[in-house]
């Protein structure tokens, strides 16, 4: 049976095609990319530090590699590899599927406290350097679902994917929705479309504004996020 908490999100706005004109603003094609480059290489420069310790606990809980590169669909459509801090067992892709499930048993004992902190992301200031992410915009996803858009899910790849976005929001606690068994299964079901809904919603909003929003907004359910983990812990 469908949860209760997912059944809501079939009350969705729809979205005329007339409605998604976002990503053709100046804001979306240039300012946004000048204001990325800026900010991720200040964050780069301050967190050097973090990814030294970061890193250092990696290689003590599980030794090498440091990085997971995953591809992923990105603007344009064209692939390229996600960076993030390694938060799983070596080869984890070849041991189960793409979603992680609740209590996942691939997620190492440190990669617990990154994703539950969000520390294993920051990685990602590289991608945005080199052009293939922004800070908010809709999150990449696996190539075996960006090969499959269709009709106005195309929009989804005419702005940069990002760090966070409507669905990393609605969806902070992805996990904890799709349970313990059968996560793909349950992802695709459930969760997929209402997530390219609101990719949808990010391509036709996006701005300034929108940006300064979903920023602000996500770093304030992180923070609240992680010490409620810490605290627990």
């Amino acid at each position: 049976m469908e949860p209760a908490t997912l059944r809501s999100f079939k009350q969705q706005e729809h979205i005329n095609l007339e409605e998604i004109t976002g990503y053709k603003g100046i804001y979306n094609r240039v300012i946004k990319r000048i204001l990325d480059l800026i900010v991720a290489v200040i964050f780069l420069v301050l967190l050097i530090p973090v990814y030294i310790v970061i890193s250092l606990f990696i290689i003590a809980d599980t030794g090498f590699p440091i990085l997971y590169k995953g591809e992923r669909g990105g603007y344009k459509g064209k692939t390229f590899k996600i960076y993030k801090f390694r938060t799983m067992v070596k080869n984890a892709d070849k041991i189960g599927g793409g979603t992680t499930a609740l209590n996942d048993s691939r997620i190492t004992k440190f990669g617990h406290f990154l994703r539950k902190t969000k520390l294993d992301e920051i990685t990602q200031l590289i991608n945005i350097i080199k052009g293939e992410m922004s800070f908010v915009g809709p999150r990449p996803e696996l190539l075996k679902y960006t090969s499959q858009y269709s009709g106005i899910e195309k929009y989804i790849l005419e702005v940069r994917p990002g760090i966070t976005d409507y669905s990393s929001i609605e969806f902070i606690n992805l996990d904890e929705i799709v349970g313990g068994e059968n996560a793909d299964e349950f992802y695709e079901k459930y969760v997929l479309e209402k997530k390219n809904q609101l990719r949808i919603k990010y391509a036709a909003t996006v701005s300034f504004k929108t940006d300064l929003y979903l920023f602000t907004t996500t770093v304030l359910r992180v923070t609240k996020k992680a010490i409620n983990y810490i605290r627990r812990k």
